[in-house]
């Protein structure tokens, strides 16, 4: 099917190349009227046509009637202009040079200094990922197609999800902000994924390092903060369908989105839907527990799934106020690997080799309603942004029902069922009180409700609330050297409910009788947390080079299941017990950043010193329940050191190297697991890429080729019961290129990637299924077509 698409892509290329013979190409550059470094994003406009500048600032028009033409060109941190072409035979390359401007009132996008230039200002340790990164690396999940960032691993669940892990540390300990609220799901589950579409994404800010000064705890380790989009022009309409298709997992996935404003008043939406089967493993059978399961096919039965999600919002703006109310829904539905449940497989009577696309028995569906609202209102002093924001996250997790101990058979699949409400306001004030100052203050409340239900327990019901406030400045001491500071303070509780199990256990007493009990696994605990956290830093730019220094202070609340769970989690084989008296995690950081970049090259190099004075994990003991290993929440001091190192060069016009490697070492200095390792750390890793522009190629306009080899070595440094896994070597490729399809709309952007050339076997050891031995997909072809409008 997929190399039959390829043919008629070709034979309408070669179609529309035989219209073209008596127009003409328009090629130019954008660039910044005083650096001369290129622009990305702009818009290039003229009479029946349209083009956006690259991320090498040039652009490419095709099919253009000999002729004058006025061109146009327009980008949201510049001032437009307007340039007239002579387009014919021989024509030479043009080359428009826009000037900047610190404010566009009409859009009322205040930037101050410019984008780059303030990534630069800041003390922190921070990556901006834009969305033409993201249209490059699209993966299956929104954190796989991060992987590319140095230091940003994953917690991959199968094929359709997975979770960030920021410098070797995940679940609540990175926080993901979409339109400046904080996602808040079931997220610290090592099987719940990250429910956010990755399409109509046009930015991301990736903070590495300790956040809680500005984001409040669940950011000790970092942020992924998904930006809103960009204003849409006044008067526009546009948009774009994405259609995706993999042969591992037979995947098909459709995205559409619209955007469009008149004056004042603009809109977007977006719906989603995508479809696979159970994913390939380049494997025939898995060794778990001595137990010998076959794959038919090499497929990891039961692990197929579907998703549907939709979005819309609206919003006004004017000179002084810029408002947007932001609606999402993202429902799914996967399975996972029958064996990854316990071993009750094997005694089971469903049929999982039934149909590849099928999901049965155990599963998950999880439906994340979200809706948030963004207000600015700019003063002739002040800056008020305003964030609110609701969002409930309903999971259900099914399981084949089967008597467990005292537990007798369940009338249903529904093992655990959680439903969880949240609220947030954020409120935030920029303000100048110097011409050398940039001053903030802010405070963020958030109250969270989770609800429980289900034959199975777990954690219990629970309310949660935090409430911080903070302020921080940024002083520039020269136009070269600014240094900053901030402080916050955190109040919050955590109000556990108490449980009973829903049928009896027996219970032999002392004098020899025997009675029958409900036992309660959890009790009425309200649990108050309170924290100061706090940051400084310098930011030293010379020439070419950036300098970047800071010291922070988080810390984290405990979670309810590290404070109350007390139940069997089937998915991980075991049974976990919470700990009432863990105290909030506390992280001192130290951050060096070092960045050298001229036009044709460009190194850096961000290492970090990190202690945890109380780091809680999950610690197996010695002692059993109904023949499952008890484990117990517990915490002790760590220190970890590592960082990033990265360099990237253009060899030639047309070729481009990249290179990265991130390690982590980590160890913990006190508590049972003294001089071990903390749970899933990844091993030293490294990525070099390359890519090729090739000239014009029948019906393909500016084809690319990237080549990405990932190197890792072996993770032996583990703490038990984890295993240490094997070093391995993956390669993958892809194919970039416009379609010139349609002679008066933008090109049709092509992308062919094969991943896992070579088809190897490898464990990745931040994976899910990693612990029950089973090693990540293997060879996978996919090919995704996005046609703008």
């Amino acid at each position: 099917m997929m190399y039959r698409l390829l043919s008629i892509w070709l034979c309408v290329g070669l179609s529309s190349m035989a219209f073209a013979q008596d127009s003409f190409r328009i090629e130019g550059s954008v660039l910044n009227a005083n650096t001369l470094q290129p622009i990305e994003g702009a818009n290039i406009v003229g009479k029946g046509f349209y083009s956006v500048s690259s991320s090498t600032g040039a652009f490419k028009i095709k099919n253009v009637a000999k002729g004058r033409y006025s061109l146009t060109v327009s980008h949201i941190s510049y001032r437009p202009k307007t340039v007239e072409v002579e387009v014919g035979p021989n024509m030479e390359e043009v080359q428009i040079l826009l000037s900047e401007t610190t404010t566009t009132l009409e859009e009322v996008e205040v930037y101050g200094d410019y984008e780059q230039e303030k990534a630069k200002q800041l003390s922190t340790v921070s990556q901006s990922v834009s969305k033409a990164f993201l249209d490059q690396n699209r993966e299956n999940s929104l954190m796989q197609t991060l992987k590319k960032i140095p230091g940003v691993s994953t917690i991959t669940i199968g094929s359709g999800q997975s979770k960030p892990v920021i410098r070797g540390l995940g679940f609540n300990r990175v926080a993901v902000v979409q339109n400046g609220i904080k996602h808040e799901a079931q997220q610290w589950g090592n099987d719940h994924g990250l429910e956010i579409d990755q399409y109509g994404i046009e930015k991301i800010e990736i903070i590495k390092g300790p956040a809680s000064l500005l984001y409040g705890s669940d950011a000790i380790a970092g942020v992924v903060d998904i930006q809103p989009s960009k204003i849409p022009f006044p008067n526009s309409f546009g948009g774009e369908v994405n259609v995706l298709a993999e042969s591992n997992n037979d995947l098909l996935g459709v995205s559409a989105g619209v955007q469009g404003r008149k004056e004042k008043w603009y809109y977007r939406g977006r719906v989603t839907y995508r479809d696979y089967g159970d994913y390939k493993v380049p494997t025939d059978k898995i060794n778990y527990e001595n137990y010998i399961f076959e794959l038919h096919d090499n497929h990891l039965r039961n692990t197929a799934g579907e998703e549907a999600n939709a979005s819309f919002s609206v919003g006004y703006v004017s000179d002084h106020i810029k408002s947007e109310t932001f609606f999402s829904n993202v429902n799914a539905k996967n399975g996972f690997f029958a064996n990854a449940h316990g071993l009750e497989v094997r005694s089971s009577d469903i049929d999982y080799d039934s149909s590849s696309r099928d999901v049965d028995l155990p599963f998950h569906k999880v439906n994340h309603f979200k809706v948030t609202n963004n207000t600015i209102v700019s003063g002739e002093n002040h800056t008020l942004h305003f964030d609110l924001g609701y969002q409930n996250n309903l999971r259900e997790e099914h399981s084949e029902p089967v008597p467990h101990g005292y537990m007798p058979k369940p009338s249903d699949s529904k093992e655990r069922v959680f439903s969880k409400n949240t609220y947030s306001l954020n409120v935030k004030d920029s303000f100048k009180p110097h011409k050398k100052h940039d001053g903030v203050v802010g405070l963020n409340l958030e109250f969270q409700n989770n609800n429980i239900g289900g034959w199975g327990f777990l954690i219990p019901a629970y309310n949660r609330f935090a409430v911080g406030a903070f302020a921080y400045d940024q002083f520039e001491v020269n136009p070269d050297l600014h240094f900053m500071a901030g402080i916050r303070y955190d109040y919050g509780f955590i109000d556990t409910k108490a449980y009973f199990d829903w049928y009896p256990s027996t219970v032999n007493n002392a004098d020899g009788s025997t009675s029958y009990i409900y036992l309660q696994r959890a009790r009425d605990k309200t649990s108050t947390f309170a924290n100061v956290s706090a940051s400084a830093g310098l930011s030293y730019i010379h020439k070419n080079t950036t300098y970047k220094v800071n010291m922070g202070k988080s810390f984290r609340m405990p979670l309810p299941n590290e404070l109350a769970s007390d139940g069997v989690n089937y998915h991980m084989y075991r049974y976990e017990q919470g700990n009432l008296d863990l105290d909030p995690e506390e992280s001192y950081q130290l951050d060096v950043d070092i960045d050298h970049t001229t036009p044709s090259m460009s190194v850096g190099v961000s290492p970090f010193v990190n202690l945890f004075d109380n780091y809680i994990y999950l610690n197996p003991t010695s002692n059993y329940y109904e023949t499952l290993q008890i484990y117990e929440y517990t915490q002790s001091r760590v220190f970890r050191v590592g960082g990033e190192v990265r360099a990237s060069t253009t060899l030639f016009k047309n070729l481009g190297l990249d290179a990265s490697a991130e390690y982590v070492y980590s160890r913990q200095t006190s508590g049972p697991k003294k001089d071990f390792t903390i749970p899933f750390t990844p091993p030293l890793s490294g990525l070099v890429s390359a890519n090729y522009q090739f000239k014009d190629f029948f019906f393909l306009s500016s084809p690319r080729l990237i080549a990405d080899l990932r190197v890792t070595a072996a993770q032996n440094e583990i703490v038990p019961p984890e295993e240490t896994t094997e070093g391995y070597q993956v390669l993958n490729m892809s194919l970039l290129a416009d379609l010139d399809i349609f002679t008066k709309n933008p090109p049709v952007r092509l992308r062919v990637k094969l991943n896992n050339v070579f088809d190897t076997k490898y464990f990745d050891h931040t994976s899910f299924y990693r612990l029950i031995d089973v090693p990540e997909a293997g060879r996978n072809l996919s090919i995704s077509l996005t046609m703008p409008f």
